[in-house]
């Protein structure tokens, strides 16, 4: 089966899946997860082949700009795809159970918003064109707004959604951004061809706006500094969406186009120290918070933007270790995140309490989800034998081995020392701690929402004993895709007494002490209310403020219901952009225009036109300036005359005739307006614009003459017009026949007009018409 035809069927699912929750009850959320899993069956039957070469299928999409639906999947976008369908299927699983109370077309909606999501994530992860990549990297903003804010009732829920939205939305405007000038170097939107011959983009010089533009489109997908803010408010999102985003799709959608991107970007050696500096501040700031963290689900957002951040770094990093790094690490975190904020869910969904230290005792009342809940741990603090470890060594290795070791190293020691603490206090404080108060669990251990975070966490430790199973499946290939050439790969449990080994019992020394000693260190973190003002979202909510702000003032004036103003807005801002390219562009101000005899006649013709018009702007009757305006016309009718042009100058006779008539008949109708609405100011003002406008016109009209005549298409109308229009007056074929659509419009538009001047005449006599005696 073709990847197009996949991501048909899982629309097409996506789209079936909320009326059949709708008519199955219970067992609906069992059958709509047959979807993902089927998926995940079909891209687990694909390990093989992509093993030997990437898989691809083009559809014709806008074969004119070259850009095509074209979907590849390689060792990475496999990786991803197996991610995304396999947690997915446990998260539909977990939603089904954990939204057992809400009403059907609730459960229906989530269902069919993860699902759709699912799909969005599958596109994205397999897409080879950038323009399509983007597309669908963009449903994904849309679609995990609707899933932050799916409890809408929840005012701190659609103020999370929102964020998420703008953030990432607008990170998404600056890629598309990039996206153009990358197509526009390489001359192909084909993320294979790019990275194949990355020289036209290295040697480009928009090569720092491309960049810039990249790197701020994946910094806001992933929370990266300065964006990260916007992922820990997230986790307002039910508890199945939260799993989802943080383990296996949205915010590691950054992390993947900078992969994609890095045998791109890797020539220029200042993109992998930007990375690597932005990365590792990611990684503090997220490390502090976790510290200063409260709530249970906040301790695990904070931890998975640092992770974020390590991904970052790591893609900075030079060597070929990093790849191995990035993919191990992915595939790690995913296991470990998705089954943690599981059994968060859980331990809320049981106890309704989301306070970190307000939980203790839980181990009796929710045993499994407490086992679920240590194995997950053990692998996020990198302890042996779970597959955390495996990727925690590799993560150092490709630190020593980089250019940059000593800065990464440092940063990864005390991150992950963190993340080790943060691990042992999740995984023995809210089961094995003393609590403050007796629980009464309300809806235990449900089958749907247990079987995930059981099957995960046990699949992290078989992964950790047995790492073969991954190593040439899935690690091998992804990181060869992502490094762009062929190198040798080894994951495997034990690599000896190293150097990485020592590093690994630091963090876990360090860890512990810092486990230890949490409360005393949160308490003092929480104190310090600067960080508030540095690391959460008061820039944020500042730049919102001040663009309100001036979006009440700028509509306020320029909005404000005044036509005058509309009209004077556009003709300011069309005459500063005429007046800036010709300023600017190349040659003289004022060309001259070889050939052309000045003809007497035509300059008193143009002195009635400019007279018109000064008449009609100075005068202060509505009628002296209507016959202002018609005689201007009737000297512009002239001019087609003059020039050899008597049908224009017909039809400009007969507009302006019309134009003077039906507007007096209007005014006529019209209530008597004592004075003028327009100050003197205003006047002059007004003159001045049109004034203005006029000379750039002017100019502008002189370029254009002074260039030489492309006669093309005046050859093509006079050949064509006879075979294809079947007339032999051109300019009638042109009207009727080549821009029918256009001369259409604007018979519409003067059809509109002339039945809105009929209405109004009409109630203006119905008004003044005597009422009949009853």
């Amino acid at each position: 089966m073709d990847l197009s035809t996949v991501l048909l069927v899982s629309l097409a699912g996506s789209i079936a899946a909320p009326f059949v929750v709708a008519r199955t009850g219970a067992a609906g959320g069992w059958i709509a997860a047959a979807l993902p899993a089927a998926l995940f069956a079909y891209f687990f039957a694909q390990i093989g082949a992509v093993g030997v070469a990437p898989i691809v299928d083009v559809v014709s999409w806008v074969p004119s700009l070259g850009i095509d639906l074209t979907f590849r999947l390689d060792g990475f976008s496999l990786l991803f795809a197996l991610l995304i369908t396999g947690i997915g299927t446990f998260v539909t699983l977990y939603a089904s159970s954990y939204m057992s109370g809400k009403p059907p077309f609730a459960r229906a909606q989530f269902l069919f918003y993860i699902l759709m999501f699912m799909t969005a994530m599958l596109a994205t992860v397999s897409a080879d064109n950038l323009v399509s990549l983007f597309v669908f990297w963009e449903m994904t903003s849309l679609l995990s707004f609707l899933l932050v804010g799916f409890q809408s009732e929840d005012e701190k829920a659609r103020k999370a959604a929102l964020q998420s939205l703008l953030v990432t939305a607008g990170g998404g405007l600056a890629l598309l951004a990039g996206i153009i000038l990358i197509g526009v170097e390489a001359g192909t939107f084909s993320l294979a061809a790019i990275t194949a011959n990355p020289a036209p983009v290295l040697e480009s010089p928009l090569l720092p706006a491309i960049v810039a533009c990249v790197l701020i489109g994946a910094f806001t997908k992933s929370a990266q500094f300065p964006f990260h803010f916007w992922l820990p408010n997230a986790m307002k999102a039910p508890t199945p969406a939260s799993a989802y985003l943080h383990s296996a799709t949205m915010v590691k959608l950054g992390v993947y186009l900078l992969a994609r991107l890095d045998p791109v970007f890797a020539g220029a050696p200042w993109v992998g120290a930007t990375l690597v500096a932005f990365g590792g501040l990611t990684m503090l700031i997220a490390a502090v918070q976790a510290l200063r963290a409260i709530e249970l689900k906040a301790v695990l957002a904070y931890s998975t933007v640092a992770s974020l951040g390590t991904l970052v770094m790591l893609i900075g990093l030079d060597g070929p270790v990093s790849s191995v790094a990035v993919v191990g690490f992915i595939l790690a975190h995913a296991l470990y995140k998705a089954t943690l904020f599981f059994c968060a869910g859980i331990v809320i969904h049981a106890t309704h309490e989301t306070r970190l230290r307000a939980l203790g005792g839980l181990a009796k009342l929710l045993p499994l989800t407490a086992a679920a809940t240590v194995l997950a741990s053990f692998s996020m603090a990198g302890l042996p034998p779970f597959i955390g470890f495996i990727s925690k060594e590799y993560l150092f290795e490709a630190k020593l081995e980089s250019s940059l070791d000593t800065i990464a190293v440092i940063i990864g020691v005390l991150v992950n020392a963190v993340m080790v603490a943060v691990a042992g206090v999740l995984a023995l404080k809210p089961f094995f701690g003393r609590a403050k108060k007796p629980f009464e669990v309300e809806h235990g251990e449900q089958p749907g929402m247990i079987v995930g975070p059981i099957l995960l966490a046990v699949t992290g430790v078989a992964f950790g004993l047995v790492p073969s199973l991954v190593a040439y499946a899935l690690i091998t290939p992804a990181a060869i895709a992502i490094a762009g050439a062929p190198f040798e790969v080894s994951f495997k449990l034990w690599h000896g007494f190293t150097p990485m080994l020592a590093l690994s019992g630091l963090v876990v020394a360090l860890g512990v002490t810092l486990a230890w000693f949490w409360d005393p260190i949160h308490v003092a973190l929480r104190r310090r209310r600067a960080f508030d003002e540095v690391f959460l979202d008061r820039g944020y909510d500042l730049v919102l403020d001040r663009t309100m702000a001036l979006a009440r003032w700028s509509t306020k004036v320029l909005q404000n219901g005044d036509l005058r103003i509309y009209a004077a807005v556009v003709s300011a801002s069309v005459t500063g952009l005429l007046a800036y390219g010709l300023l600017v562009g190349e040659g003289p101000l004022l060309p001259a225009v070889a050939g052309e005899p000045v003809r007497p006649y035509l300059l008193v013709v143009c002195a009635l036109i400019v007279a018109g018009c000064v008449v009609a702007a100075a005068v202060p009757s509505l009628v002296s300036a209507i016959v202002a305006v018609g005689l201007s016309g009737y000297g512009l009718a002239l001019v087609f005359l003059l020039n050899g042009g008597p049908d224009l100058a017909l039809t400009q006779f007969s507009v302006e005739t019309l134009f003077v008539v039906i507007v007096m008949a209007v005014l006529l109708k019209l209530p008597i307006v004592a004075r003028s609405s327009r100050t003197r100011g205003e006047r002059w003002l007004d003159g001045a614009v049109s004034a203005a406008f006029a000379a750039c016109v002017l100019v502008a009209t002189l370029w254009i003459a002074a260039k030489p005549f492309n006669p093309e298409l005046t050859e093509y109308f006079a050949v064509t017009s006879v075979p294809e229009g079947f007339g032999r007056n051109v300019v009638n074929v042109i009207l009727v026949d080549f821009r029918a659509l256009d001369t259409f419009g604007e018979i519409a538009v003067v059809a509109f007009a002339a039945l809105g001047a009929w209405a109004l005449l009409r109630t203006g006599a119905s008004a003044k018409r005597p009422r009949k005696e009853v």
